[in-house]
Parts: C-alpha cells; structure tokens; sequence
C-alpha cells in the first residue's frame, strides 16, 4: 500500500516535472514572441502606428497623423491628414516659422530709455518714459540687471533729478494682452500671462503662502519680486489638523486684486505658487524707479502705464530725446526657450511683433488703412502670406492667437508637416530645428522617450490641452532617412486605467525612429 502509494506519487511528480519544462518552453517561447518586437520597416510601419490609433480607448476619440519623408518626399504615413484638429501649443510651430522670416535670427529687440524733454543742469524737466517693443525676456537675467543699465546711462547723460513722471509705454502693440479665443479661468495662471509690448520678467510673480503663527492667525504672503505685489486681499486663516489645507487664489478679469481665501493647516510647509502679472509695465517701471535711485537719481513724479488703446501723442517716439536702447538675446535664442519650454508669451509677444511691424511700415509708406485691425489680426494675416509663399495649404490652417492656447485654432497635419517639410530642408531655418525639444533630453521632452533609440533622433514640439494631445518635428530612422511628422489627438479623456495619451504618441515617434528601412524615392 505504502510502495504503490509512493510509486504512484513518482509517476506523478514525473508527469508534473514534464508538464512544468512544457509549461515553462511555452511562456518563454510566448515571451520572446511579445518582448522581441519585430523590426519595424517601412512595409510594416503602417498596421503598426494603425494598431495603437486603433486601440479600443481611442474608440471616441480622433487621431490626424502625417509622416513625410524629407529625402524622399513621399508621405510614409497619414490618417485623416486634411482633417482638422485642435494642435495646442504645436501651433506655435507656426509662429516661431513666421518671426524667423519676418526679422531673422540675428534679431535683436529693442528696448528704449526716452525723454519728453531736454536734460538741462542736471535735471530733465519732463517725463522719462520707458518704450518696449515686444522684449520678452527682459529680466530673465537676473546676473545683468537691465533697469540699472539704462539708469546708468542716465546718470551719465548728466541727469541727478527728473521732475515729471516714469511712464511705461507699452503701446507699441495695438491688441488687448490675451490672444483671440484664450479662456478666462487661464489669465491668472502662469502660463496664462498677458502679453505686452513692454514684458518683465516674463510676467510673472512668485507668490509663496505660509501658516500664521497660531491657529486662527492669517497667513503670511510673499511675493518674489517685491515690486510685483498685486493689491491682495488676504483671508487665508492658519487652522489646526486635521484640517487639510485648501487655498484658493481669484483675480476677475480685468481686475488687479487678488483674492486670497481658505484655510492652511498650522504645520503646512511653503506653499509656492507663480501668478500672472496684472501691468506688467508698471512694474517695469517700478524697477526702473529703484535703480533710478540706487544711482542717485531723483524721481518727483508718480509711476504709471500706458496701453493700447489709451494713446498719447506726446508719447510719439519721433518727438522723444533718446537716452539709451538695450537690446534683447538674438531672437534664435527668444525662439529656442519659447519652444524648448513652451513658453506661451514668447510666441503670443512674437506674434503681435510681427503685425506690429506691418503696421509700421504701413506708416512708413504713407497708407492710410481703410478700418482698424490689430497687431494679432496684423499677425495672423501676414502668417498666411508666408504659408501660400512657401506652398502650405491655407485651407488647413485656422489659427487665433500665437501661443496655441486658444481652442479656436485648427489646423491639418497635412499643413504642419508640410511647413516642418519646407524647414527640414531649408538651409536657413537650423535655428527653427534646433529650438525644437530633444527627446530624453531637454525641454518638454525631458522625461519622455528617455534611453529610447528616440534619444538623438526625435526633435519634436508637444502640445496639451484638456481632451488633446499632440507631437510634431523631426525623426531621423534608423536607415538614416529623415521624416518630418504631425501626431494630433483630440476629443480623448483617459481614464484612471489608459495609458497616456502621451505615451502613445511617443510610442509612434519611437517606431518612426526604429524603422530599419528607407522609403521608396
């Protein structure tokens, strides 16, 4: 009984044995089939991006994708390529292309120190008045202080005391601060900031929030820097746990109180929060007074800003006394952090300079418009020439504002990756290629396709916006041919469970990057 019981348990164990080194050569056999992708080709490449645009989750959604071989020229890929999409801040794309040809990468912009009247011992008997036009990285360097700059040149012009007022003219730009389409709840947010001819510190404050020194007590707000203050009103009340904290910042638009209301808990660490400048201006002016005085110049009158479509023609730069210009970093290096970071003031600013410069050369020649457009309407008209110029549908290019945050902008992939086509070969755009972001690298593209054989192959600009995503620019394969590509996504709220939708279009952009072999010419 004992024996037959344990010869019965070997044969078992044996049978087990033979069935677990099947089961075992089946999974990994299995394994192997899944982990080993195939190589991607050209003739494959197809069903491949299909299968992930076709995934159940997307059923609600809409995808438009174009991949253009710039060797070649043959389209590699397209799904619904005329069709129109919301791009997000890959319109961008669109503006960087447009102020590269309108002024160049050497381009400088101007920033102007101006006299309302002459300098007489010692003393300017008028108005100083700082004059911008467009800058948007005036005081981004904190190591050069652009304001003690031009108070120097003051100083040295003779000047110890200014009897009128510091006025901060940004009218250069006829256009309201928000471009076409923006949404409210965006205006107070960092990268909802407005956009001026005269921009500092790219229209930001830093606001950090910490609990009071008891419970009941009000919490104690800093701004960084200090002449950026908004008038706040402050009911943020520091409580005790288990109260969570909860702060709400408002600021109507329009309006340039900031409503500061909710509790913070008594052990809460820094609250840090970057909030958009309400007179951006102004508070270049502000800056202006301190280092004014820092050299020992007076200034009796008060501080003060002037926008369209306020206009004063004792403003008029033709009648002013020039003190002194600074000028910005080329525009290359404006257009590079613009797409790097996707900063949305730098393209909205560009945008508004070229329609800004329209208008001027339209005064220059003596035209006399028949109604008023302006400077973003000026813009976007002058971004249409330059695409019928240079061959892009104009039929798919709908866009408002130069940032990309508006929802009314549409555009095709066919159109964008016919301009990223036109500039993937134009001897003269590197500056466009290289402010695109590099994947695993820098930029928006940081932390995305990172020790991929996308790294050092994919230069491409992102987009996101609630319900879409998006990826356009450069991949070079593994053949070596270079592909321009447009990826879009719109309509798509994942769930808890999807994969992100970014993960998809950088899964794309990797199998573009895989492809083993070349289109046919």
């Amino acid at each position: 009984m004992r024996d037959r019981d344990a010869s019965g348990f070997l044969r078992g164990l044996k049978i087990t044995f033979c069935g677990l080194m099947l089961f075992i050569a089946t999974s990994v056999n299995e394994a192997a089939a899944q982990g080993a992708k195939p190589a991607t080709d050209i003739a494959s490449l197809a069903s491949r991006i299909d299968a992930i645009i076709g995934a159940p989750r997307y059923a609600s959604a809409a995808w438009g994708a174009q991949v253009v071989s710039l060797d070649s020229g043959k389209v590699v890929y397209a799904h619904d390529a005329d069709k129109l999409f919301v791009p997000a801040s890959i319109a961008k794309l669109y503006t960087a292309a447009l102020a590269l040809d309108t002024f160049g990468p050497d381009y400088r912009i101007t920033t102007s120190l101006l006299a309302t009247s002459r300098i007489a011992h010692g003393e300017l008997r008028g108005d100083l008045v700082l004059v911008g036009y467009g800058d948007p990285m005036l005081g981004f360097d904190r190591s050069l202080s652009w304001a003690d700059t031009l108070a120097i040149e003051l100083r040295k012009a003779g000047v110890s005391a200014v009897r009128g007022d510091l006025i901060g003219d940004a009218t250069w730009f006829a256009a309201p601060p928000y471009g076409n389409g923006w949404e409210a709840a965006d205006l107070q947010s960092w990268f909802g900031v407005p956009a001026s001819a005269l921009s500092v510190d790219e229209n930001l404050v830093k606001l950090e929030i910490e609990p009071g020194a008891k419970a009941g007590a009000k919490a104690r707000l800093r701004f960084t820097p200090p002449a950026s203050a908004p008038e706040t009103r402050n009911d943020l009340r520091t409580v005790s746990p288990p109260t969570r904290t909860d702060i709400s910042l408002y600021r109507a638009p329009g309006d340039a109180r900031l409503h500061a209301f909710g509790p913070i808990t008594s052990n809460a660490s820094t609250q840090t929060f970057r909030l958009a400048l309400h007179d951006p201006a102004l508070v270049a002016v502000e800056q202006l007074r301190a280092a004014l005085q820092r050299q020992g110049i007076r200034v009796a009158g008060k501080s003060r800003s002037v926008y369209w479509p306020q206009g004063d023609d004792a403003l008029d730069s033709r009648n002013l006394t020039r003190i002194a210009d600074i000028g910005s970093p080329p525009l290359s290096e404006i257009i590079k952090r613009g797409l790097k970071v996707s900063q949305n003031l730098y393209l909205q600013n560009l945008l508004l300079m070229v329609g800004a410069q329209a208008a001027a050369d339209e005064r220059t020649a003596g035209v006399v418009p028949s109604a008023f457009r302006s400077s973003e309407i000026r813009g976007i008209d002058a971004l249409y020439r330059y695409l019928k110029r240079i061959g892009v549908p104009a039929a798919g290019v709908l866009i408002e504002d130069g940032a990309g945050l508006s929802r009314r902008n549409l555009t095709s992939a066919a159109s964008l990756t016919a301009l990223l086509a036109h500039l993937g070969n134009a001897p003269d755009a590197a500056a466009f290629r290289l402010a695109l972001p590099e994947a695993g690298v820098d930029g928006s593209l940081t932390g995305r396709m990172r020790d991929t054989v996308a790294q050092g192959r994919v230069f491409a600009k992102t987009g996101s916006m609630a319900f879409t995503r998006s990826l356009a620019g450069y991949v070079t394969t593994a053949a070596g041919e270079r592909l321009a590509f447009t990826l879009m996504i719109n309509n798509y709220q994942p769930s808890v469970r999807d994969v992100r939708p970014s993960a998809d279009l950088d899964e794309i952009a990797i199998l573009l990057a895989e492809t083993s072999t070349r289109s046919a010419p």
